[in-house]
């Protein structure tokens, strides 16, 4: 891919980033054209339609929450999942919420999406075991409940719904 078009790809998926995060879901391919500086001609050659742009989406935020996870390895436990739940409250998982439902997600997602979510079944795990988390939640359910917070427009490591969220899983002595 030649220099310019490649820029105005990344130009293409940040300004989708930032609009989908102000706005949720229901942002148009014109917006994020126009807030890229770009034509709407110009995003259709990257990506033919609004599922095409959602996925690499997707896929980008699932590899960069797979290596935050990683990069976490030799924290403390309770504490990784904390910073693993911070990190997942800043990346677009609501727009991978959304596509369940859009029909069938391509392979290369769902691998990804099982790998992520085995890394953060074992972290979460492994914090039940170091007494941060508590004990009576497998860790599938840990990430259901941590995904209904973090896996929504707006939701932010400091909002009230994912303080109180984070509170309820916390060990009680």
């Amino acid at each position: 891919m030649r220099a310019d078009a490649r820029r105005n790809r990344e130009r293409i998926v940040a300004s989708a980033l930032d609009l989908f995060a102000a706005r949720g879901c229901a942002v148009s391919m014109d917006d994020i054209a126009r807030d890229a500086g770009l034509g709407v001609g110009t995003l259709y050659r990257h990506f033919p339609d609004r599922r095409a742009l959602v996925e690499e989406i997707a896929v980008s935020a699932l590899l960069r929450f797979r290596d935050r996870i990683t990069e976490l390895r030799g924290v403390p436990p309770g504490e990784a999942l904390a910073l693993a739940v911070e990190h997942c409250a800043g990346e677009p998982f609501a727009l991978i919420k959304s596509l369940a439902g859009d029909g069938p997600a391509p392979p290369e997602r769902l691998e990804l999406q099982a790998e992520v979510d085995a890394r953060l079944a074992e972290l979460a795990a492994a914090a039940q075991d170091e007494g941060a988390v508590r004990s009576d939640i497998r860790p599938a359910e840990v990430i259901e409940i941590i995904s209904m917070a973090v896996c929504r427009p707006g939701a932010r490591a400091g909002d009230p719904v994912t303080r109180v969220v984070l509170d309820g899983l916390r060990a009680r002595p």
